[in-house]
């Protein structure tokens, strides 16, 4: 049986707006929840996704050797330069995921200005968490495993996503 809200009649929840009142709190909070909780959600799941990505090709390319298994890689006196190319390759995909998949509902933006938007957000990302694992590794001197992965990719990650969540709504992939 349908309900139908007369200016006079309350919901379950307590009395109607009328037409000309002002949203309550709760309204407003409902709104935002509804307009920011799937692209966000949906930010965070691609991030995840690269997230490990990321992690497994930077401890493939540093703590790996195809010869004598873990240990030291391929890449270990290298780190920032392991960790600029896993964030350019996952980078690649985050455009991807985040273009169709996140803001998929937004106008196409002119290809060529997202494209620079894009390349510029994650340079400054980019330089944020190569900033923390240059910090773990050449300042406290912290070169293990679990040293790199909490520096470059956890802590590096949490930094330089917070980051792009923020542009990337903004200048990115713009509402209009």
């Amino acid at each position: 049986m349908p309900c139908v809200l007369t200016p006079n009649s309350t919901t379950q929840d307590g009395p109607a707006a009328s037409p000309g009142s002002r949203p309550t709190l709760r309204d407003r909070t409902a709104g935002l929840l509804a307009e920011h909780l799937r692209p966000t959600t949906t930010f965070l799941l691609v991030g995840g996704v690269v997230f490990l990505l990321d992690a497994a090709m930077y401890n493939l390319l540093v703590f790996w050797s195809p010869g004598e298994g873990w240990g030291t890689g391929l890449m270990h006196t290298t780190p920032l330069l392991a960790k600029l190319l896993t964030i350019a390759a996952a980078s690649c995909l985050t455009y991807l995921g985040n273009r169709f998949l996140t803001f998929g509902d937004r106008p196409r933006p002119h290809t060529a200005r997202s494209i620079v938007m894009f390349l510029l957000v994650n340079l400054i990302a980019a330089g944020l968490q190569l900033s923390c694992l240059g910090f773990s590794r050449y300042v406290l001197g912290l070169d293990s495993v679990l040293a790199d992965n909490i520096s470059g990719t956890l802590i590096g990650q949490v930094v330089s996503t917070s980051f792009r969540y923020v542009t990337y709504g903004r200048f990115v992939f713009p509402k209009r």
